[in-house]
């Protein structure tokens, strides 16, 4: 198998990954938005903390 993210063989201690630093990396794309599962489009929810508009 190799490291999903750089292509280099996997280490066992890192699997899927090669090394801290890649798996660090993958999880990053995955904080930042980078990575997204697919599915319905989801409406901006209101934010509780904000006052309703007045009319």
């Amino acid at each position: 198998m190799s490291c999903p993210v750089c292509g280099k063989p996997a280490d066992p201690r890192y699997r899927p990954f090669c090394s801290r630093r890649c798996a660090d990396v993958d999880l990053a794309h995955w904080l930042t938005g980078s990575y997204a599962l697919p599915g319905p489009a989801v409406q901006d929810a209101p934010d509780p903390a904000r006052p309703p508009d007045e009319d």
